[in-house]
């Protein structure tokens, strides 16, 4: 009498992905624009890899948008919120926002999924040809600029930027940049170990 042998099978092991994957640290172009470089930071899960990009990546305008927004000395001395736009009326002051027109242009950028203006792209500076005038908006830089003449000059600078440059400006002057991007004040102080915070009215 032959006796067959029982096999049992065992049972499939199931793969799970793990929670801590890290997204890809994308190879950004030379010069990149400061959004890339914030984006590209912002995608990781972890302090470590955020930490890495932004190390990457380093470049003084970017240490200076962090100063900008993080450091509670370096006050803005533009208004808060919307930044106006428009004809000068006979008061001095100014109509419309500009920062509906940026987000007009960001919101169509995000629905096609493109951070491309395409041949609009030609001509656009980034932050990291105009970060050297920041100091004429923070408190202390420039005082002998008059309000009306520091605005317009932030407004100019504004408009010639990438839409998604000029959004981060607009979020920087009233230190919201936290609310777009997922950087914090620890991830940038191990970032950039040399930047001193605090005891400062305007050095960016």
């Amino acid at each position: 009498m032959t006796t067959t042998k029982k096999t049992t099978k065992k049972p499939a092991v199931k793969t799970v992905k793990s929670k801590t994957s890290t997204t890809p640290i994308p190879n950004l172009p030379i010069n990149p624009f400061a959004f890339e470089v914030l984006e590209a930071a912002s995608k990781q899960r972890t302090k470590a890899r955020k930490i890495e990009v932004l190390q990457r990546y380093a470049h003084d305008s970017i240490m200076a948008l962090m100063i900008w927004n993080f450091d509670e000395t370096a006050i803005s001395v533009l208004p808060v919120g919307d930044v106006p736009y428009g004809t000068n009326r006979e008061d001095n002051s100014m109509t419309g926002t500009l920062s509906d027109k940026i987000n007009d242009a960001v919101d169509k950028m995000n629905e096609m999924g493109s951070n491309s203006l395409g041949s609009q792209d030609q001509g656009k500076a980034s932050i990291r040809k105009e970060y050297r005038k920041f100091y004429n908006f923070i408190k202390g830089g420039n005082p002998s600029l008059s309000n009306l003449r520091r605005e317009t000059m932030f407004i100019n600078i504004l408009e010639g930027l990438h839409p998604l440059e000029a959004e981060i400006l607009v979020l920087v002057k009233d230190k919201r940049l936290t609310e777009k991007y997922k950087i914090t004040k620890e991830v940038v102080s191990a970032a950039y170990p040399q930047i001193t915070w605090g005891g400062r009215s305007w050095a960016l």
